[in-house]
């Protein structure tokens, strides 16, 4: 029985709202009869709904209807906006209402805030109180990463409409932590099921099930990383939902890399240069800081390493905290040294930026949106002698996409904020106020050395590749990532594995067709019934077709013979038999009428049991055929054919057959 799955993406632009938002219908109520989304129109147990991250990169948050089931993976923000298409538009779920009658669970994948950035907007300003489930590192860090991110947006924007650290905590108390290779039972039906993904420290791919029908959503993998390498069972999911932001990327090896990192981290310090590096607090920032750790200590080099305070001791403290989830390397040396605790690498203060002299700094964010990175660029661009590498992708709108793009000028916001005594009447102290200014806009112009070195934490094409020869998916679906480079990979999926692979935009719906196997045991007595019929052998890669009665019983489906269910179920057996009447043009008598069809078939049907029975009948097999008339029309004859539902396809052939009329010539004996 094939089934339906259809797949959305969702724009958040107030442009592409307005042009799709009437041909959308509403989600369905999950406690309405034909609890599924009706927009994704699914009859399967599976199908995907993006609202995010659709030929773009940022905003992660998919809705997957399974089996009438409704999850959202992952729920993030845009780093390329500072408006309403920052978060995901949750309106095209419920105009109304709060999402917790709309949704069974919601699973975020990792820790960065792409994927998990909307989270307590999403939970506490829009409405949701059902579970929320990520693994134990992931439920640490992440409160971390939105309260610093609550604080630029905020504290030093002073932006509104937005979450408060209090709903941050109340968000966090309606997680529950996953263990990976652990199967979690959401509900009588459906189930989840995490497993190692790599990408970051507590980064997870999860495997949702209803019944035979699944769906597994993974981050971009890392086959090869600090934190292990990925992994996942064969278990041929109905869609397989990847990341693919770098889908055109085949990368060299990470030695390669690595080696020709430090050779420019060498040559600057060597010439008297700083080096920027943003990153994100957690991730590749530590896998950096372990590799740089070691050559200033091999090399015995003096010029000062830093790296951003406040997020880095509680990242690092995490780190060490759940260094099981760390590779094999750096748990086997954890025994003697733990390598994230460092001696070269220091605390960073603003001040230090001004100071003359080679220095390395890591500063948070990595794509250099706001925060320290950016200020640390600022002071920074206008030397050749500096250098900033950026070691991962950056989303287009934000600094760091522009200048790997070559740009040389930048128009920077001037916002300057000054504190100022003011007397107000009828107050008799002193009030200090804030005031933001909106100076004239800023021109950079942009001279250090813009080099790019990808050690993103993000699976390349080959690694998207191998993860689909690990899960064998029946459908591939790309999400977060670039339309042309998605393209590529989407072609190169199709023609090596010859499976559909589609990758929906922002506004598009996706049908995928699926068959779901159903397991029924069948009873031995049944089988050696259908072998003493004859035929070839059962070859497993034929079907063939068995006549039984289907039991289900205990949630378990059974094909026996009639007669065992009979017995088994304590009922009687009824005849079923089929009626049909055919009208035939004969001037003989109703008994030289029968004689002559009993003749006609004798020749026509050869190997078959036909006979002219005393009660003015003719049987065929269990086929009874009876003949009669009316006293005002003598010459049209009312044939009546009746069958039980065995000789179905012969009691057809027989009605065919004798609609046609009799031969003229034909004897009655």
């Amino acid at each position: 029985m094939a089934r339906e799955v259809r797949c959305k993406t969702l724009e958040q632009s107030l442009v592409a709202l307005a042009k799709t938002h009437a041909a959308i219908p509403s989600f369905k109520n999950k406690t309405a009869s034909g609890s599924h989304l009706s927009n994704v129109h699914l009859c399967i147990s599976s199908s995907c709904f993006l609202s995010g991250a659709g030929q773009d990169v940022g905003r992660s948050c998919i809705l997957v209807s399974i089996g009438g089931k409704n999850i959202m993976l992952d729920c993030g923000m845009h780093m390329g906006f500072n408006d309403d298409r920052r978060f995901p538009d949750f309106s095209y779920i419920t105009q109304q209402g709060r999402l917790t009658e709309f949704l069974d669970c919601v699973i975020i994948s990792h820790f960065h805030l792409d994927h998990c950035g909307a989270l307590p907007y999403m939970s506490e300003m829009v409405g949701y109180d059902g579970p929320i489930y990520m693994t134990h590192p992931t439920k640490a860090i992440c409160p971390i990463l939105l309260e610093d991110f609550r604080k630029i947006t905020v504290d030093k924007k002073g932006e509104t409409n937005f979450f408060t650290s209090q709903m941050i905590k109340d968000c966090m108390k309606k997680v529950v932590p996953l263990n990976l290779h652990q199967t979690v039972q959401v509900d009588d039906e459906l189930e989840i099921k995490a497993y190692y993904a790599g990408h970051v420290l507590g980064a997870a791919m999860v495997q949702i099930k209803v019944g035979s029908e699944s769906v597994v959503y993974t981050v971009s993998i890392s086959l090869i990383n600090r934190t292990g390498a990925a992994w996942i069972d064969k278990c041929r999911p109905d869609i397989l939902i990847s990341e693919s932001t770098y889908a055109t990327t085949i990368r060299d090896s990470k030695r390669c890399r690595e080696r020709d990192f430090l050779k420019k981290v060498h040559e600057t310090v060597e010439r008297g240069g700083k080096v920027l590096i943003p990153v994100f607090a957690l991730g590749r920032a530590q896998e950096l800081c372990i590799l740089l750790e070691t050559f200033w200590e091999r090399m015995n080099m003096k010029a000062p390493i830093y790296f951003s305070t406040g997020l880095t001791e509680k990242a690092n403290h995490y780190y060490k905290l759940f260094i099981t989830w760390t590779n094999q390397k750096i748990r086997k040396t954890f025994v003697q040294r733990n390598m994230f605790e460092f001696k070269h690498i220091k605390a960073f203060d603003r001040s230090y930026a001004d100071n003359p002299g080679p220095m390395v700094v890591f500063a948070t964010p990595g794509m250099l949106h706001a925060g320290q990175s950016l200020q640390i660029f600022k002071k920074w661009a206008g030397n050749e002698k500096n250098m900033i590498i950026m070691p991962g992708y950056c989303v287009q709108g934000t600094i760091g996409h522009k200048i790997l793009n070559g740009q040389k000028k930048l128009e920077m916001e001037n916002r300057q904020t000054v504190m100022q005594d003011m007397i107000l009447r009828d107050v008799s102290r002193p009030v200090v106020c804030l005031l933001t200014l909106d100076l004239c806009p800023l021109q950079l112009e942009v001279k250090l050395q813009v080099e790019y070195m990808s050690f993103s934490a993000h699976a390349d094409a080959k690694g998207i590749m191998q993860l689909i020869r690990m899960a064998e998916p029946r459908n591939m679906l790309l999400v977060h990532g670039e339309a042309k480079k998605m393209e590529f990979l989407k072609d190169k999926i199709e023609q090596e594995f010859t499976i559909n692979c589609f990758m929906p935009a922002n506004g598009e719906t996706t049908t995928v067709i699926t068959n779901p196997s159903v397991p029924v045991d069948i009873s031995l007595n049944l089988l050696k019934r259908e072998m003493a019929l004859g035929g070839p052998l059962p070859d497993p890669k034929k079907p063939r077709t068995m006549h039984g009665t289907l039991i289900m019983k205990d949630n378990s489906l059974r094909l026996v013979s009639p007669e065992q269910a009979l017995k088994e179920l304590g009922l009687n057996e009824h005849q079923l038999r089929f009626t049909c009447r055919v009208q035939l043009q004969d001037p003989h008598s109703d008994p030289d009428t029968l004689s002559r069809i009993y003749t006609h078939l004798k020749s026509v049907l050869k190997g078959y049991t036909i006979q002219h029975l005393p009660d003015g009948t003719v049987m065929v097999e269990s086929i009874v055929i009876k003949v009669s008339s009316s006293a005002e029309e003598p010459n049209t004859k009312v044939l009546l054919l009746s069958w039980s539902y065995q000789d179905e396809d012969l009691g057809s052939f027989l009605s065919t057959l004798l609609k046609k009329g009799l031969p003229s010539g034909l004897s009655s004996m």
